[in-house]
């Protein structure tokens, strides 16, 4: 049986149950703490209200827009959520490919002796950070951006979990950002 547009819609209990009405005002007091946690383990400390009311304006957007009541609003918040992160991952990709610098055959050939010097200069700089690392954290590192291994590489060869290599990657990488700042 199709409907058509003059057949009236289905009552509010159909299929026994009631759709509930969505309160925004306590959705956001109630998921906006939540969404901040999700966001501040995935963007820059300065991006999570950003984000947090992103989600929230996506939300509204579609309840406005289409008149949706939500089920559980929760979860459209977490898949919304979700999809920002990841949009912006892309986005952050693209840009780094678009202002990626194209190769050029006569810079090749004739390499900046300065710039090799400035070069050398910085490797030693981080070899010396890097040799300050907890020896656990500093064999991570190095199993990990010196030897290539994988993440589940490294945490079988040093009996541990996956998020255990990513928690000292994340410890030896701020290490080293911090250390170079102050230099």
């Amino acid at each position: 049986m199709v409907l058509s547009i003059d057949d009236p819609l289905p009552p509010l209990d159909w299929a026994g149950h009631e759709v509930p009405e969505t309160d925004f005002a306590a959705l956001y007091r109630s998921e906006s703490p939540r969404l901040a946690r999700f966001f501040s383990r995935r963007v820059a400390p300065h991006e999570v209200v950003d984000m947090v009311h992103e989600t929230f304006r996506k939300l509204l957007g579609v309840a406005n827009a289409q008149s949706v009541v939500f089920d559980n609003p929760q979860a459209y918040l977490t898949r919304v959520a979700d999809n920002l992160v990841r949009d912006r991952a892309r986005s952050l990709a693209q840009r780094a490919r678009d202002a990626a610098e194209p190769l050029d055959e006569s810079r090749i050939s004739g390499l900046d002796p300065l710039q090799t010097l400035e070069h050398r200069d910085m490797l030693k700089r981080i070899e010396a950070i890097v040799a300050t690392l907890k020896p656990k954290t500093r064999e991570i590192f190095l199993l990990h951006r010196a030897d290539g291994h994988s993440y589940a590489e490294i945490a079988d060869h040093m009996g541990m979990s996956v998020k255990g290599v990513e928690k000292q990657m994340t410890k030896a990488l701020s290490h080293i950002r911090r250390r170079m700042d102050r230099a």
